[in-house]
């Protein structure tokens, strides 16, 4: 068993992750005098801190969903960047989950401390891939943290919706995907499987799909789905993909469509009881979250001298930790949810 790393300076209280020697917070669930957020999602950005650090991505999309006066003053810190809070230098580095996402990665005293933030390691076109640092502690979440959760490779989830579509030709394709990162992915995804027909958003979905398109990330033809007048199925829409939030999909608005085929795309999905409790015709098994392999494979990888575990299946990844040596703990963090999976 590794040494454990002795680290005193950063742990959680009721706010959220703290570092005591920079006074600050790592994804607050409060208000607070300065925040650094690691993403996007409404679990982990919310407003009304004083001061929000973040990568420049991160602070467009808390501009677009919370307005331009979600803090008092921003700080836009590029991946690879570093700056000093007193005396804990803070770097920010790519986490692979959506785009902007970014490790939180402190130096104080000799050693260093890596908050991950949600990350994943398969492919996404859309955002930077996570970039293994070495660190005396790594804290990691563990949403998909159970031996059960090994999810496939995307790009043959793509086909076989493509698959589906094709056999099906007459139905309107209705995929379920949040509104930040997963909708962008399955879009990018598409495209990269060859389907090159416009695909039709949901009104939710055209700020976050522009501001996407606005830093680089092409995702083709995209046309507003307007499901046509109460009781009346929209034809413009029979055959074609559309993608929604999910909670457009149990609303009138999907049943409005031309025999709608419901998809939902989550790593949830590889849990038949959840598709069948949202009445899911076509599991589409796509995760923004690293599975159990790939937590363990990113922990090899960096080896630190500790993990600390915050939300999700705890105790198995800590568990599976100290069987291969490393020190191990729970981080208890509470406010963080398992939807946007």
């Amino acid at each position: 068993m590794r040494e454990r790393s002795h680290i005193t300076w950063v742990g959680a209280d009721a706010a959220g992750i703290h570092v005591s020697p920079a006074d600050c917070y790592i994804d607050p669930v409060r208000p607070c005098k300065t925040a650094i957020i690691t993403h996007g999602h409404a679990d982990h950005a919310r407003a009304g801190h004083n001061h929000v650090i973040a990568t420049p991505e991160t602070l467009a999309i808390m501009a677009v969903r919370y307005g331009e006066t979600f803090a008092q003053t921003t700080t836009a810190l590029c991946y690879g960047s570093s700056m000093m809070l007193g005396p804990v230098k803070v770097t920010l580095q790519p986490a692979g989950h959506v785009l902007g996402s970014a490790q939180i990665i402190l130096d104080y005293q000799g050693q260093r401390v890596i908050a991950a933030g949600d990350y994943k390691r398969k492919r996404d076109p859309t955002c930077q891939p996570f970039m293994p640092v070495p660190c005396d502690v790594f804290i990691t979440e563990a949403t998909f943290g159970l031996p059960v959760f090994r999810h496939p490779d995307p790009a043959v989830e793509l086909k076989r919706l493509l698959a589906t579509k094709y056999l099906f030709p007459d139905r309107t394709i209705v995929i379920g995907a949040y509104a930040l990162g997963k909708a962008q992915r399955v879009i990018a995804l598409l495209r990269e499987a060859g389907y090159n027909a416009p695909i039709y958003i949901h009104g939710a979905l055209q700020k976050l799909c522009n501001l996407y398109e606005d830093y680089g990330v092409p995702l083709g033809s995209l046309l507003p789905a307007t499901a046509g007048k109460a009781g009346a199925p929209q034809a413009e829409l029979k055959g074609q993909i559309v993608i929604a939030p999910p909670s457009a999909i149990g609303a009138k608005w999907a049943q409005r469509l031309h025999d709608p085929l419901i998809v939902f795309a989550s790593g949830w999905m590889q849990v038949r009881q959840r598709a069948k409790q949202r009445g899911v015709e076509f599991p589409l098994i796509l995760s923004d979250h690293a599975d159990w392999d790939d937590l363990l494979m990113t922990i090899e990888q960096i080896n630190p001298g500790e993990v600390w575990v915050t939300h999700g299946r705890e105790d198995a990844l800590i568990k599976a930790c100290q069987m291969r040596g490393y020190q191990a703990r729970a981080l208890s963090v509470v406010g963080y949810e398992e939807g946007e999976a």
